[in-house]
């Protein structure tokens, strides 16, 4: 798997991946929820289906999260060099990045395993 990743990300956009895959999963999950509890005939499903594809969904964005995650950790070094990355160069920067993008990484994930365990537990929509 290691040799599917590429070698450097060099991109800002790679510390927003795991917050935005949060973001899309608990507003996937929500206003999923919220259109089929308002109007549960809507696409002729019971809510056992909703639980199903909220779950699919979860274990899709923590997959994502997870190979995020994997590239910050190969941007930072596999965790050699300790940060503070303070220091005004290339190298630095792209350490900082890669441990920050971990963290993030790692914030999502429990976001979106948190944003899911509604579904474990609310067997139906309250009226």
């Amino acid at each position: 798997m290691w040799h599917l990743l590429p070698r450097e990300v060099e991109s800002l956009w790679t510390l927003f991946t795991a917050p935005v895959i949060w973001a899309l999963h608990f507003l996937f999950c929500y206003v999923g929820a919220a259109i089929f509890c308002e109007k549960p005939d809507f696409l002729g499903l019971d809510f056992n289906n909703l639980r199903i594809a909220i779950g699919v969904l979860t274990v899709a964005a923590l997959i994502l999260i997870v190979v995020s995650a994997t590239l910050a950790w190969r941007q930072w070094n596999f965790g050699t060099d300790d940060p503070p990355h303070d220091d005004p160069s290339r190298k630095d920067r792209l350490l900082f990045q890669g441990y920050a993008t971990l963290l993030l990484s790692g914030l999502s994930f429990v976001a979106v395993t948190f944003s899911a365990l509604p579904a474990l537990f609310i067997t139906e929509c309250i009226r």
